[in-house]
C-alpha cells in the first residue's frame, strides 16, 4: 500500500510539472506585455520600392467588408463578424508604407471639417483687433485618385483534412482547415471619373490542430488517461493585411508598367527588374488552383523513392514480431494521377522463438494521387509481387494508401501503410487451415521527383 502511495505522489508531481512548463509547447502560463504588430511578408517589399517621381494624392472614403459574414459558431448564434471592420485604416497604413502616396482623410471627413470650423470660431472670438486673419486656415488637399473597392468574398473550409492513427490505446492525429480570403482594390480618376486600374488578390488562412491521447487500463480497477494537443489559427488580421499590401504593391508596379505613374530613376533600369518578378508571377499565376496552389507544385513525370517500413508477418504461427526494413523503386506517371511503380524491398518475416528468415521482395504498382498539384495528398496503390523463398518463389498481391507533402519543387515527404494479401500458406513453412498467410507494414520515404512538367492530362 505504501508503495502504491509513493507511486501515486510521483505520477502527481510529474503531471504538476508538466502542467506549470507548458511553455514547451509555447502556451503562454502568464500575461503578456503590449508589443508592436508584426508585419507580412509584403510589408518590406512596399517599404523598399523605388522611390517616386511625385507622389500621388490619394483619398479613400470607404473600403469594408463586403461579405456580411458573421463567425461560424458551434452553438447557437455569433454576432462576431468573420473579417475585421477596419480595413480603410489597413489599406491607409499599406499606402504609408509604400512612401508612393500621400494619403488625406475622407472616412471621417465630417469630423475634420467641424474640427476646421470650431478653429475659425475660435479665432474669431477671442482675436481682438487682429480679426483680419484671424480665421485663415491652409487650404485641404484634394485628391487626384481615389482608392476604391474592398474584401468581396470570406470562403471558409476551401480545403479540410487529418490523418491519426491509434494502437492499444495509444493514439495521435492533426487536422486541418484552410480559409480563404478575397479583395480587390480599384484606382478612380477624380477629374474623368475613369477607372485607370483594377487588381485583384488572395491569402489562405490556416488553422491546424495536433493531438495524442494515452488510453490504458493498468488493472482490472485502474485507468490511466492522458491526453495533449494545440491548436494554431492563422490570425484573420493578418490574414486581411497581407492581401491589402500585396493589392497595394500590384497597384504600383502595374501603374508603373503601364506608365499611369512613373518613379524617380535613381538607376536606368530600377524599376525594371520589380515589373519582369511580377509579369512572371502573373504568368504563373494565370494557371493557379483555388487553394493558394501553384502548377510549379505538380509532380515530375518520373520519380525514385526509398521508404524505411516495418514489417509484420500474420500467418499461421503465434508471436509475431514487427522488424525494420527497406524499399526502393522508380514510379512513371502515364497521367497527372496514375503512375505505374516497380519496387524491390527487404523484408523479415519472423515468429519469436521460431522462425526469423529476411527475403527480399519485389512489386509492381498501378497509383492513384488524387491532388497532384497540391504540395499535400492522398495516395492509394494496389498491384502484384513475389518474394524469393528459400526453396521457392512465392506471389501476392498488395494494397496500400498514404499522404505526401512536397517540401520543395523535387522532393515529397510520404506516409503509407500496405496491407500484402498471399495466395498460399506457406510463407512460414507452415500451412494450417485455408487462411492465406499475409504481411502488413507501415512505412515513412522519400520522393524524388524529375522529368518534364507538361504531361499529359
Amino acid at each position: 500500500m505504501k508503495k502504491f502511495t509513493f507511486i501515486k505522489i510521483i505520477l502527481l508531481s510529474l503531471i504538476l510539472f508538466f502542467l506549470q512548463n507548458c511553455t514547451l509547447f509555447n502556451l503562454s502560463t502568464g500575461s503578456e506585455k503590449s508589443t508592436l504588430g508584426e508585419v507580412t511578408n509584403y510589408t518590406p517589399e512596399i517599404k523598399n520600392l523605388p522611390a517616386p517621381r511625385d507622389k500621388i494624392v490619394v483619398g479613400v472614403y470607404k473600403f469594408r467588408d463586403q461579405t456580411g459574414q458573421y463567425k461560424a459558431a458551434e452553438n447557437g448564434a455569433s454576432w462576431s463578424t468573420a473579417v475585421p471592420q477596419g480595413t480603410t485604416t489597413i489599406l491607409l497604413k499599406a499606402l504609408e508604407d509604400s512612401k508612393w502616396f500621400t494619403a488625406i482623410e475622407r472616412e471621417n471627413i465630417g469630423n475634420l471639417l467641424n474640427e476646421r470650423q470650431i478653429i475659425r470660431s475660435t479665432r474669431k472670438e477671442y482675436s481682438g483687433n487682429d480679426s483680419n486673419d484671424a480665421s485663415g486656415l491652409p487650404p485641404l488637399l484634394f485628391a487626384g485618385i481615389l482608392m476604391e473597392g474592398g474584401i468581396i468574398s470570406y470562403d471558409t473550409n476551401v480545403m479540410t483534412g487529418g490523418i491519426g492513427a491509434r494502437y492499444f490505446g495509444l493514439g495521435a492525429g492533426a487536422q486541418y482547415r484552410q480559409d480563404r480570403i478575397t479583395v480587390y482594390l480599384r484606382a478612380v480618376s477624380t477629374s474623368t471619373g475613369e477607372i485607370i486600374k483594377t487588381v485583384y488578390t488572395s491569402k489562405t488562412i490556416l488553422s491546424t490542430s495536433f493531438n495524442g491521447n494515452f488510453f490504458r487500463f493498468i488493472d482490472a480497477e485502474r485507468l490511466l488517461e492522458s491526453d495533449i494537443g494545440i491548436t494554431q489559427n492563422e490570425p484573420v488580421h493578418l490574414a486581411v493585411t497581407e492581401a491589402i499590401e500585396k493589392a497595394v504593391l500590384s497597384m504600383i508596379i502595374e501603374g508603373v508598367r503601364d506608365n499611369l505613374w512613373t518613379n524617380k530613376q535613381t538607376s536606368p533600369h530600377d524599376f525594371d527588374k520589380i515589373i519582369a518578378n511580377y509579369s512572371s508571377e502573373v504568368k504563373l499565376n494565370d494557371a493557379r488552383l483555388i487553394g493558394n496552389k501553384f502548377p510549379s507544385q505538380q509532380r515530375g513525370k518520373m520519380s525514385v523513392f526509398g521508404n524505411v517500413e516495418a514489417f509484420k508477418i500474420k500467418g499461421d504461427y503465434v508471436n509475431s514480431k514487427l522488424n525494420i526494413g527497406g524499399k526502393v523503386g522508380v514510379k512513371y506517371f502515364i497521367t497527372d494521377n496514375l503512375n505505374a511503380e516497380v519496387n524491390l524491398s527487404a523484408v523479415t518475416l519472423e515468429n519469436e522463438g521460431i522462425l526469423k528468415r529476411s527475403v527480399l521482395m519485389s512489386e509492381v504498382n498501378a497509383e492513384y494521387l488524387f491532388l497532384p498539384k497540391f504540395k499535400f495528398s492522398p495516395f492509394v496503390y494496389t498491384g502484384v509481387g513475389s518474394f524469393f523463398h528459400p526453396a521457392k518463389t512465392v506471389y501476392k498481391a498488395q494494397v496500400g494508401g498514404g499522404v505526401e507533402y512536397l517540401i520543395s519543387p523535387n522532393f515529397a515527404l510520404r506516409a503509407m501503410s500496405q496491407y500484402d494479401l498471399g495466395f498460399t500458406d506457406d510463407w512460414d513453412d507452415y500451412v494450417n487451415g485455408k487462411r492465406k498467410d499475409m504481411g502488413v507494414r507501415f512505412g515513412l520515404g522519400l520522393n524524388y521527383y524529375f522529368g518534364a512538367k507538361n504531361i499529359k492530362k
